[in-house]
Formats: structure tokens, sequence, C-alpha cells
């Protein structure tokens, strides 16, 4: 399907010279002078090799057809990440190169959606978050209220964050999967 190149975004799977391209970035660039153009930074998915283009926003790119199903996470071994299909039962792998940052925040059991490219799978979308235990930080201050001023803290995925002040260790926090920042205490 050809689409504009303005019209690309970040997660698009795109195909250029019979190779399949997953988009790491898309920004269209309105230059004051000259013509606008889609600066896109992009994976190939057969052999992870990063490349940028440059294209007018009025060219016609093919984006690869891919279908968005949820699938559960089982586990990771040497082989990759295990994920399985909640509808049919059928179990994918997943390359690391693939899954990318949101490693650390994959938990047993979460659903996530997967693109698949025929039966091959070139994208994770994760939920926007996740529920972590603080395990490390520094003391609650007595009489610290909810000010601007964080504190740092390592979660229980081993990921560096910045937590309020009143947030102790052994405290459930939900965190944006996408950069791992606080959003507020856990609920349960």
């Amino acid at each position: 399907m050809k689409v504009i190149a303005s019209s690309i975004r970040k997660g698009n799977v795109i195909e250029q010279d019979g190779k399949l391209y997953v988009v790491l970035t898309a920004e269209n660039i309105h230059p004051g002078k000259g013509t606008p153009v889609s600066q896109i930074e992009m994976r190939r998915i057969s052999d992870g090799v990063k490349i940028s283009e440059r294209y007018k926003t009025t060219d016609a790119v093919e984006k690869a057809t891919i279908e968005d199903q949820n699938f559960n996470y089982l586990y990771k071994d040497a082989d990759g990440f295990h994920f399985m299909n909640n509808d049919n039962y059928d179990q994918v792998q997943v390359a690391e190169d693939i899954i990318g940052g949101a490693a650390p925040y994959l938990q047993e059991n979460m659903t996530v959606k997967l693109s698949l490219h025929g039966l091959v799978p070139v994208a994770i979308q994760m939920p926007q978050r996740a529920t972590l235990e603080v395990v490390e930080t520094e003391p609650v201050t007595k009489g610290q209220t909810a000010s601007s001023s964080y504190k740092p803290a390592i979660l229980s995925n081993g990921v560096r964050t910045a937590v309020p002040p009143h947030i102790g260790t052994g405290t459930r926090i939900v965190v944006m999967t996408e950069d791992g920042s606080y959003v507020e205490r856990a609920k349960d």
C-alpha cells in the first residue's frame, strides 16, 4: 500500500528494495526556503542494520501489510523472548533487537501488541504503564511534601528513575514504559 512520506510514523513498517524496515523516528522538516522533507530513521528487520532516509513529503512510500495481534509474554531464554497468542495459543519467538528498550518492562503474562508481517514479528507495542517495586532509594524525609524535588531510585527491573521524596523502598509505583518516568503510587 502506497502512502505519502509525511504520514509515516514511528513503529510503521515500510518496504523498500524488497526488504522490510521498521521506522525508529520520523520527522517532517519544513525549511523556510525549499522543499519540505521527511527524515526517516529505520532498522532493516532481516539483519538489524540502521539507515536514515530523506524523502520529499509528497513522495510515495510502500507501507508493508502488518497485522497487530495481542500476545501474552511468557519468558526469555537464549533464543529470545517468547509470546503466546491468546486466541489460538500459537507461540512466537521475538528477537532481542525488536524488543529493544522495552525488555526491562516485560512482566510474565503481560499483554502486548505484536505487529506481524505474515508470521514474522516485526515490532512490539507495550502497554503505556507498568507497576514496579522500588528496591533502592534514599530514606523518606519527614515533613517533606511532594514538591518538585525528586530523588533517584532503582526499580525491581533494574531501571533507574526519579521518584518524589515521600516514596520509600518497597513501595509499588506506576511508571511509563516509554521512558521509565514516575506516574503515581500503585493502587494495589
